[in-house]
C-alpha cells in the first residue's frame, strides 16, 4: 500500500488545486500573492503543497520550501528562512554575494547572536542608554536582514516565477513570523507566490499566530484556503485509491467513516487493519493523546470522563452530575479544553469532541478499572433519570460495567426504541447484544419480558431490514430449535415460513422450497389462520409451475380473508399478478399489484408493500416503459428510504433496478446514484450487487480503471448463491469494457464464463440474459476477425466464423427455448435478438445497412445508448458503400446521444470513424492526408505491427538509424511521448487504417 509522502495522486481537492493554479499564473503574469491553507492536523496541507510545488517546477518556477518545527515557543530563530536562503544560494551564489547579510541565515555562517534573531532588550524606566542603542541596532540590522530576503527573492523572480512555501506556521518563532508579515506587506510586482500552511485546530485562543493572521488576511495579496476534510463519498475515494483497490468495500465505507475524512487517520487506520480492525493505531493514538496531554491534570480528567459517555456529544449537566467537581472548576476545565481543541461547543448545553477517532484514543487510554466505575457512575445516573429514549445509553453503560441483568432489560427496551425509529441496524445490535447476554443472565426472561424465541425471530426479521440478509439465516435457524422444542404445530410452521422468506431473500431458492414444503406438512390440515395463509402465500412466490402458483396464490387469499391477514393477503395478490404477467395480460397484472400496493400500506406491511412495488417496476421495464418505469422506481425508493428499508430484500431489489431503468433510458446520474455503494456496513452481497449496477455505468463512461478494479473483486461474487444477477451485472460490464479496451478474447472469455455460471446458479439450460450475452460475444468475434483477415490466418479465421455460430445459436435458441417473465419475449430480448443477427452479419462480412437501421428501431422504446452504437455501426456500413451523407447523418446523431449521455468511448469511437473517412463533425477536425509523409507512414504502420527498427529498415531497405529518424519525427508531430502511444493516436486520428 502507498504511503502519503509517496507518489500517490491526489484525490478530491481540484477545486483547491485550481484556486492555486490561478494564484501561481498571477504570479507569473507579475502579480504577487499569498495563499495562506488551513485545516486540521492530517487533512492533507502537505499532500496539496506538494502537488503544488511539483506544478510550480513543472512549469519552470524556482520553489523555495522552509518548515517551521515544534521546539519551543521561541524556537530556532528564521529557521524556515534559513532553509529558504540555502537553497537561494544552491540556486544562484551571486544573490548571497550581492547580499552579505544573508550570511547570518546560511547554515554554515555563523551569526551575531546579539545583532540577528536575539530577542530585543526591554526598553524603559531603568533601562541604560546603552541597552536602548542596543535595541535601535538591533532593529536597525533585522530591517536589514528582511530587506535583503526580500531584494533576493525579488531578483531571483526577475528570471522565473518563484514559489516560497513555509508549512506549519503555527510552530513559527517570532523573529520568522515578522519577517513573514514584512514579505506579504510589501507583495506587488514580483513574480512571487508564497503559500504558508498551519494547523487550524493548534491555534488556541492566546496562540500568537493568531494576532499575525488577523492582520495578514485584510492584505489585498492574501487570500486564505481552508482545507476542509474529505466527504464521505470523496473519503471513500481516498481509501480505495491508497488501498490500490485490495480492500473489501465494506472495510473501505468503515475506515471512510471513522477517518471522518482526515487523510492521515484515513492512512494510518488502512495501513493497521491487517493487525486490528476495531482499535486505534499506536501511531494515530499517540499523535491524538499528545494534545491531551498538554492539558492541566483537572482538564485531562474531565475530558476522560466525557470520553466514557460513548455518544459524539456530552451536556454540560451530565458532567456536572458524574463529577464530583463544584460548577467553577467544570467551567475552567472544559474552558480549557475549547481552547486546545480537544472539545468543541455543541448543540444546546453540550461539547463534542473534535474528532470522533480523539474520544477513542482517550477512551482507550483509561485503566480497566477506571473505565468500569466511570460507566458504572453514567449508569447508575441514568436509571434515576425519568427520561424517554435513554435506553440505549443505559444498555450500553450496563455493560460496560458489567451489571449485565441491566444490560439485558435495556437492551431489550432499546431495540424496540430504535424500531420505532425505523432505525433496524441499531435494533439488531441492540437485539444481538441481549441474545448475547441470555445465558449468562439468571431469569433471563424474567428480566427481559420476552422469550429467547421471539428475540431470535426480532433479530432475524431485524437483520434483513438493515440489510444482513445472511446473519438473518443464522437466526433463523437457531430460532427453528427453539419453536420445536415448544411442541406447537403452528408456531414450528409459521417459524419456517419465515425462514423460507428469509432464505428466498439470500437467493437460496432449493432450501427455501423444501423448508415451506415443511411448514405446509406441519399446518396444512389446520383451519383457514394468518399462519396458514402465510405459508400458502409464500409456497405461491416458490412454484415454479404456473397453475400451482396460481392455485396456492388463490387460497392464500381466501385464508387470509378468512383470518383478517391483511399482509398475507396484499403478498397473496402480488403472486396472482405475476400469474397475469406470464400469461401476458400487463395490465391485469399491474392492476392487481396496485390493489396489493394499498393493501400493503393499510394494513402497515411494509415488506409486502415494497415487494409489490419492486413488482410494478420490473413489469414496466419488462413492457419497455422505461420512463414509467422510473418514475415508480424513484417514489419506491423514496419510500424505502423513508421507512429506513433501504438495504431490506425488497428495498436492494428496488435500488439495483431504478439503477438499471435509469440506465437504459438514459439517466446515467441518477443510475450512478442508485448504485452508489451504502454509506454504512451492510452485507457483502449488498456491495457486489450495487457494485456490478455501477460498474456498469463506468465502463459505459470510459471509468476503465475504475471499472476494472470493481470487477476483479466481484469475481468471486458470482457464485454468492443462487441468484444470477451479480454474474449478469458483471459478466456484461465485464464484456463490454474487454471490447471497448481493445480485447476482444478477453470478452468472448467472460462472456462463456459468464453464461455457465449463469445456468449452474439458475438451473436453467437457456436463461433469459444469454441472449445479450450472446450478441457481446458476436461484437467480440467480429472485432477479433478483422485482426486475423489482415494477419491472412484461415485458421484462426474459421475457428471465429464457428465460434460465432455457436453465439447466434444461443440467442436463437434462448429466444424460442427460454422461458420469459412475462410469457413472451419482450422488447428488450427482442432488441438484442436483432443486435445478436447485425453482430454475425458484421463477423461474416455481410451486415447491411437494414440490418443496423433494424436494431435502432429495436430499441427504440428508449435505450437510447444502444441506439448510438447502432448508428456507430450503421455509419461504417455507409461508409464502405461510399453514402457519405448517410454516414454523416448518423454519426452526427450517435455523436449528439453520446456527448449527452457521457458515453466517452463511444463519443472517440465515433470521431475516430468521421477522422478516418474524412467527415467533419462538430469539435473533430478533419485529418489532413499530408500531416504524415508517405514514408514516415510506412514506417508506422510497420511499427503498429509490432516491428523491430532494423525489421522496418529491412521491409523498407532504409538503415536502422533512419527508421529511428522517421518514428521520432512522427512522434514529435503526433505529440506522443513513444512509438506506441504514436500508434495509437494515428489510429485515433484516421492516419493508420485498421489493415495495417
Amino acid at each position: 500500500m502507498p504511503r502519503l509522502s509517496s507518489g500517490f495522486p491526489l484525490v478530491a481537492r481540484k477545486a483547491e488545486v485550481d484556486r492555486l493554479r490561478a494564484a501561481l499564473e498571477r504570479a507569473r503574469s507579475g502579480t504577487a500573492g499569498a495563499v495562506l491553507i488551513s485545516g486540521d492536523a492530517g487533512v492533507g496541507k502537505s499532500r496539496l503543497m506538494a502537488e503544488t510545488a511539483e506544478m510550480s517546477r513543472a512549469s519552470g518556477a524556482v520553489v523555495l520550501m522552509g518548515r517551521c518545527v515544534d521546539i519551543s515557543a521561541a524556537g530556532f530563530p528564521y529557521l524556515p528562512f534559513s532553509e529558504i536562503v540555502d537553497q537561494i544560494r544552491a540556486h544562484d551564489p551571486e544573490l548571497l554575494a550581492r547580499r552579505p547579510v544573508l550570511s547570518t541565515l546560511v547554515s554554515t555562517g555563523v551569526a551575531d547572536p546579539v545583532r540577528v534573531g536575539a530577542p530585543v532588550p526591554a526598553s524603559g524606566a531603568g533601562s541604560s542608554g546603552g541597552e536602548d542603542a542596543a535595541a535601535r541596532a538591533h532593529m536597525f540590522d533585522q530591517l536589514q536582514l528582511f530587506d535583503a530576503v526580500l531584494g533576493a527573492l525579488s531578483d531571483l523572480s526577475e528570471d522565473a516565477c518563484v514559489l516560497l512555501q513555509i508549512e506549519d506556521l503555527h510552530w513559527s518563532d517570532p523573529s520568522s513570523r515578522d519577517l513573514l508579515s514584512f514579505l506579504l506587506s510589501r507583495l506587488s510586482s514580483q513574480r512571487l507566490l508564497v503559500v504558508a500552511s498551519y494547523r487550524s485546530d493548534d491555534l488556541h485562543r492566546r496562540h500568537p499566530l493568531r494576532r499575525l493572521l488577523a492582520e495578514l488576511v485584510r492584505l489585498p495579496s492574501v487570500e486564505r484556503l481552508d482545507l476542509q476534510p474529505f466527504g464521505q463519498d470523496d473519503a471513500e475515494t481516498f481509501v480505495r485509491t491508497l488501498s490500490e483497490g485490495e480492500v473489501p468495500g465494506d472495510v473501505v465505507v468503515d475506515i471512510a467513516r471513522r477517518s471522518e475524512g482526515n487523510a492521515f487517520f484515513a492512512e494510518e487506520l488502512l495501513a493497521a487493519r491487517s493487525t486490528s480492525d476495531a482499535e486505534i493505531p499506536t501511531v494515530l493514538a499517540d499523535v491524538l493523546l499528545t494534545r491531551v496531554e498538554q492539558l492541566s491534570p483537572v482538564a485531562q480528567r474531565v475530558v476522560r470522563v466525557a470520553s466514557v459517555s460513548g455518544r459524539w456529544h456530552v451536556r454540560h449537566s451530565t458532567l456536572h452530575a458524574v463529577m464530583d467537581l463544584d460548577a467553577g472548576e467544570l467551567e475552567a476545565a472544559l474552558r480549557e479544553a475549547l481552547q486546545h481543541n480537544i472539545l468543541v461547543p455543541g448543540v444546546e448545553d453540550a461539547y463534542t469532541f473534535r474528532h470522533a477517532l480523539l474520544r477513542e484514543a482517550i477512551y482507550a487510554d483509561l485503566l480497566p478499572g477506571e473505565r468500569v466505575r466511570l460507566h458504572a457512575t453514567y449508569a447508575q445516573w441514568l436509571a434515576k433519570q425519568n427520561l424517554t429514549g435513554i435506553a440505549a445509553a443505559l444498555a450500553y453503560h450496563s455493560t460496560r460495567a458489567n451489571d449485565l441483568p441491566a444490560a439485558l432489560a435495556a437492551s431489550v427496551q432499546a431495540a424496540g426504541d430504535a424500531k420505532r425509529k425505523g432505525a433496524f441496524g441499531a435494533m439488531l445490535q441492540h437485539l444481538e447484544r441481549a441474545l448475547e447476554l441470555w445465558d449468562v443472565v439468571d431469569d433471563a426472561e424474567g428480566r427481559a419480558g420476552v422469550s429467547e424465541f421471539t428475540l431470535t425471530c426480532k433479530a432475524a426479521h431485524a437483520a434483513v431490514s438493515a440489510g444482513y440478509p445472511e446473519r438473518a439465516v443464522a437466526y433463523m435457524r437457531t430460532a427453528i430449535g427453539l419453536a420445536d422444542a415448544q411442541n406447537d404445530p403452528i408456531v414450528s410452521a409459521d417459524t419456517r415460513r419465515q425462514f423460507a422468506t428469509t432464505l428466498l431473500g439470500n437467493g437460496v431458492w432449493t432450501e427455501a422450497e423444501q423448508v415451506i414444503s415443511d411448514a405446509w406438512e406441519l399446518i396444512k390440515d389446520s383451519p383457514p389462520s394468518v399462519e396458514r395463509a402465510w405459508v400458502l402465500a409464500v409456497r405461491a412466490r416458490l412454484s415454479v409451475v404456473d397453475a400451482q402458483r396460481r392455485a396456492f396464490a388463490e387460497a392464500a387469499e381466501s385464508d387470509a380473508r378468512a383470518s383478517g391477514a391483511a399482509s398475507a393477503e396484499a403478498d397473496a395478490l402480488i403472486s396472482q399478478a405475476f400469474c397475469e404477467n406470464r400469461e401476458n395480460r400487463p395490465e391485469k397484472s399491474a392492476e392487481l399489484l396496485e390493489r396489493a400496493r394499498t393493501r400493503a400500506e393499510e394494513a402497515g406491511a411494509l415488506d409486502v408493500e415494497l415487494r409489490a412495488r419492486y413488482n410494478l417496476i420490473v413489469g414496466r421495464h419488462e413492457q419497455g416503459k422505461l420512463d414509467t418505469a422510473a418514475a415508480i422506481a424513484d417514489d419506491a425508493a423514496h419510500r424505502a428510504s423513508t421507512l429506513g428499508l433501504s438495504w431490506s430484500t425488497y428495498g436492494l431489489q428496488i435500488r439495483w433496478m431504478r439503477a438499471m431503468v435509469h440506465y437504459a433510458r438514459g439517466d446515467w446520474d441518477s443510475a450512478a446514484e442508485a448504485a452508489t455503494l451504502p454509506g454504512e456496513p451492510v452485507s457483502d452481497a449488498i456491495f457486489a450487487l450495487l457494485a456490478a449496477c455501477g460498474a456498469t455505468v463506468q465502463v459505459a463512461r470510459g471509468q476503465f480503471e475504475q471499472a476494472a478494479l470493481e470487477l476483479r473483486r466481484l469475481r468471486s461474487e458470482w457464485t454468492r448463491n443462487e441468484d444470477e444477477q451479480i454474474a449478469v451485472l458483471a459478466g456484461t460490464a465485464g464484456a463490454e469494457l474487454a471490447c471497448w479496451q481493445g480485447s476482444p478474447e478477453e470478452a468472448v472469455a467472460i462472456v462463456d464464463e459468464a453464461m455457465a455460471t449463469i445456468r449452474a446458479c439458475s438451473g436453467e439450460e437457456w436463461p433469459m440474459s444469454g441472449i445479450r450475452f450472446a450478441a457481446l460475444g458476436l461484437q467480440a468475434q467480429a472485432d477479433r476477425v478483422r485482426k486475423v483477415t489482415a494477419a491472412g490466418d484461415d485458421a484462426a479465421d474459421a475457428t471465429l466464423m464457428e465460434t460465432g455460430a455457436r453465439f447466434l445459436e444461443t440467442a436463437e435458441q434462448t429466444a424460442t427455448l427460454g422461458d420469459p417473465r412475462g410469457g413472451e419475449l419482450g422488447p428488450e430480448g427482442r432488441a438484442w435478438l436483432v443486435r445478436a443477427r447485425a453482430e454475425y452479419a458484421r463477423l461474416c462480412g455481410t451486415d447491411d445497412a437494414a440490418g443496423w437501421q433494424a436494431v435502432i428501431d429495436a430499441f427504440g422504446y428508449g435505450e437510447v445508448y444502444q441506439q448510438a452504437i447502432a448508428r456507430w455501426r450503421l455509419a461504417e456500413v455507409h461508409i464502405a458503400a461510399d453514402r457519405r451523407d448517410d454516414a454523416a447523418a448518423e454519426l452526427q446523431q450517435a455523436l449528439s446521444d453520446a456527448k449527452r449521455l457521457g458515453a466517452r468511448p463511444l463519443e472517440d469511437a465515433v470521431r475516430s470513424l468521421a477522422r478516418r473517412a474524412r467527415i467533419p463533425l462538430p469539435g473533430t477536425p478533419v485529418t489532413s492526408a499530408d500531416v504524415l509523409t508517405p514514408r514516415e507512414r510506412s514506417v508506422l504502420a510497420l511499427a503498429a505491427q509490432g516491428h523491430t527498427n532494423r525489421k522496418i529498415g529491412e521491409e523498407l531497405f532504409i538503415s536502422e538509424k533512419t527508421v529511428s529518424v522517421h518514428l521520432s519525427r512522427v512522434m514529435s508531430k503526433l505529440g506522443a511521448a513513444s512509438r506506441t502511444e504514436a500508434v495509437a493516436l494515428a489510429y485515433q486520428r484516421g492516419l493508420l487504417d485498421e489493415q495495417s
